[in-house]
């Protein structure tokens, strides 16, 4: 809800499911730098937004009681055009229409877009929340989303906020245990993998070289530089690696690159939330590489963390519905803030708010 210039939200819980595993096959087998067709993207397109409508009719049950009023959808992203330090197009798939046609709900997607359009990175496109989040906190302040990739946004009383993605996070590592499993994992389930493992560093090194990091933000990437084939080419000149060592490697990266990012801004403290939070072997890898810079979760401070990305999204869907900018341009690179993504209306009907609400500077977590 918007209480003056407030955003309150209101965290009811997490309802979460891995995708069939004929579709997650799929969807890995289009992924770059692999070949595709228009009949598989298409397919694709359907059943993620079939998955998509699935859950969020299980969410409406289990969290609002039948009651949503509005669904957000950030979408399955496939390819982020980036070239020459710009961001051409971005492509999310999962058909919303399926969502809205299963839960009777309006939904808003294709979020990411509309900032791209503006000259912006489209990414990392929950900074907005971030800022609206931690603005007030002492020091500077950097949020943390281990996702696929990494993201930092940061926040401080000097001035604009600022974001930009670090580098990989789960990206590589994951990447890693697959080809070194045949497949049989998909991820380093707590870590085991790189916790057994010894840090490579001819590999690392070469791994650090990547010209991406010394790029200036704004910036993004994405699994279209970041994938198997990527982490192959480095270890065919790095020489036989165990294999546990591999992913103790690419663990430490993720670490390396993003204290790196943490300190080029003087960050003071850095709340880290998304899936690598759930990676102890990261965890202290990242820890060990901030040094005295203190790091904590998003659960301390009433979002948790495997949730929080998801939450931010809802509060843009939340925006969008009434009229009101979704974007940072000192985070994204845009020429100007815009208000984010499409509507697909429901079977209950579109009603948006009036519109002259006032720009939120403020988002507050209501702790039941």
């Amino acid at each position: 809800m918007l209480d003056g210039d407030t955003v309150v939200l209101a965290p009811l819980g997490l309802v979460s499911e891995a995708y069939p595993e004929a579709l997650r096959s799929a969807l890995s087998a289009a992924l770059p730098p692999a070949a595709t067709t228009m009949k598989e993207v298409c397919a694709l397109d359907t059943r993620i937004g079939q998955v998509f409508a699935a859950l969020a009719a299980r969410a409406d049950r289990e969290l609002c009681g039948g009651r949503a009023d509005l669904i957000g959808s950030h979408g399955q992203t496939v390819y982020h055009w980036a070239e020459g330090g710009r961001v051409h197009g971005t492509l999310q798939l999962g058909q919303p229409a399926w969502i809205a046609e299963a839960t009777g709900c309006p939904v808003v997607s294709d979020l990411r877009t509309r900032d791209v359009a503006a000259g912006g990175q489209g990414a990392p496109l929950v900074s907005l929340v971030d800022a609206l989040w931690l603005r007030g906190r002492p020091g500077v302040c950097a949020a943390l989303n281990l996702g696929g990739i990494a993201n930092i946004t940061v926040v401080s009383s000097a001035g604009d906020p600022l974001a930009f993605d670090t580098g990989p996070a789960n990206a590589l590592i994951d990447a890693a245990v697959g080809d070194l499993t045949g497949g049989r994992l998909d991820h380093d389930a707590d870590g085991a993998m790189a916790a057994r493992g010894t840090v490579h560093e001819p590999l690392l090194e070469r791994l650090l070289a990547e010209p991406y990091y010394a790029l200036p933000a704004p910036k993004t990437t994405g699994k279209e530089l970041f994938h198997g084939s990527y982490l192959r080419a480095a270890l065919a000149t790095a020489g036989p690696v165990p294999d546990d060592d591999v992913v103790a490697t690419v663990t430490e990266l993720t670490a390396r690159t993003v204290a790196d990012a943490v300190r080029s801004v003087h960050a003071t403290e850095v709340i880290a939330s998304g899936g690598g939070t759930r990676n102890p072997t990261l965890m202290g890898a990242l820890r060990r590489a901030l040094g005295t810079i203190a790091l904590r979760t998003s659960d301390d401070l009433g979002l948790p963390a495997p949730a929080k990305e998801a939450y931010a999204f809802a509060v843009l869907a939340f925006l969008t519905a009434h009229g009101l900018a979704g974007t940072a341009p000192s985070c994204t690179g845009a020429r100007h803030a815009s208000v984010l993504g499409s509507i697909t209306p429901g079977s209950r009907g579109l009603t948006l708010p009036a519109p002259g609400r006032p720009a939120p500077t403020r988002l507050e977590i209501f702790r039941r």
